[in-house]
């Protein structure tokens, strides 16, 4: 297998460093667990781990290697173990808050051509989570495409009609509905998958992620688990994020299932996602409009006379105040590690007088 069969394409190419590559080789990260890295040559997994100076000088998991990162390694001879020592500039960075209170970026995967976001048709679809999802796709300027699953559980009128409420969304957005259990659906999401290209399936857990995995792999290879009946909600089966080869050359990173996504900073990720409302804003009076009491505001007068959903209008605010909350505290954290990593320094160089 070469690396062109993983999707080392000319992007990479071109921003190979030459004087790195004479002692070190291309490679890419296809898993990682609580300890290690998995990385693929193009001839196989190996196992991986960080140089100490990659680990120990990294400021933010952003300088951190994520499942479809090309990565720098050196790979001893009998293939026991790789060594990372540096990353690849990335074309695109898939990332989200991390879970919880503390406000810090936790990748989900790189150099993404496409972003699979999963909906069942079941309890499960819902708009406004689906706009967080499309605020982090967009920020990340990645392709979004939805897939709709257990299309089995609801009428071909239902699922237009479930379609047509995705497109009042964004409008241009590719939707596949499907279900796993009809083979020659699943084919027509086989269909879209490009050789060369990596996805990323994302969604909440019971949508179908791993399922449709093993059928796009005709084979039973990754665990599954059923629903729970009392809510429909999904249990998590994928624990680590791992990149796929498919048959067809196309490539895929499952993730986990999120019921938790928040977002830091995603200023161009809102108007992207929220395009009819970031065109409002140019009719505005006043240039700094929060689009919540002003006057002449024409996002509050689009909502007035129902050419904006409420609801809609809604998510935005919730979704732009979240964002603008999170990066300012997330500012915050950065500047108070600056200090207390300058003053460990301070108090090291005094120590080394102190014994000289």
């Amino acid at each position: 297998m070469q690396l062109e069969n993983i999707g080392f394409n000319a992007w990479f190419q071109e921003r190979l460093d030459s004087g790195k590559s004479r002692e070190l080789q291309p490679a890419r990260v296809i898993a990682i667990n609580k300890n290690s890295y998995q990385v693929s040559d193009g001839s196989g997994p190996v196992t991986a781990e960080l140089t100490g100076r990659l680990m120990f000088n990294a400021d933010s998991p952003l300088e951190l290697p994520a499942v479809g990162d090309w990565v720098y390694v050196q790979i001893a001879d009998d293939r026991s173990l790789a060594v990372i020592h540096d990353i690849f500039p990335r074309k695109t960075l898939l990332k989200r808050k991390t879970v919880g209170k503390r406000v810090e970026w936790q990748l989900i995967a790189a150099n993404i051509d496409s972003a699979m976001i999963i909906q069942a048709l079941d309890a499960d679809f819902n708009l406004r989570r689906l706009e967080r999802y499309l605020v982090m796709v967009n920020e990340s300027n990645i392709t979004p495409v939805i897939l709709l699953s257990k299309s089995d559980l609801l009428h071909t009128t239902e699922i237009e009609a479930k379609k047509t409420e995705i497109r009042s969304l964004m409008p241009d957005i590719g939707i596949i509905a499907f279900s796993n259990i009809d083979a020659s659906q699943v084919d027509s999401v086989r269909r879209v998958l490009i050789p060369g290209c990596t996805y990323c399936l994302l969604g909440s857990s019971g949508v179908g992620k791993t399922t449709l995995i093993n059928r796009l792999v005709d084979g039973e290879l990754y665990e599954t688990r059923a629903v729970r009946e009392k809510d429909g909600k999904g249990r998590h089966t994928t624990s680590r994020r791992q990149l796929i080869s498919l048959d067809n050359g196309a490539l895929i990173i499952d993730t986990p299932g999120m019921r938790e996504l928040g977002n830091i900073a995603v200023d161009s990720g809102l108007e992207k996602t929220f395009g009819e409302i970031a065109e409002l804003t140019e009719q505005c009076r006043f240039n700094d409009c929060s689009h919540i009491n002003e006057e002449g505001c024409a996002v509050l007068a689009a909502v007035e006379n129902g050419t904006l959903e409420r609801e809609r209008y809604l998510s935005y605010l919730k979704l732009r105040r979240e964002s603008e909350y999170y990066e300012a505290s997330y500012r915050e954290k950065r500047e108070k590690d600056r200090k207390f990593g300058k003053y460990c320094k301070s108090v090291m160089k005094d120590k080394k007088k102190e014994r000289g």
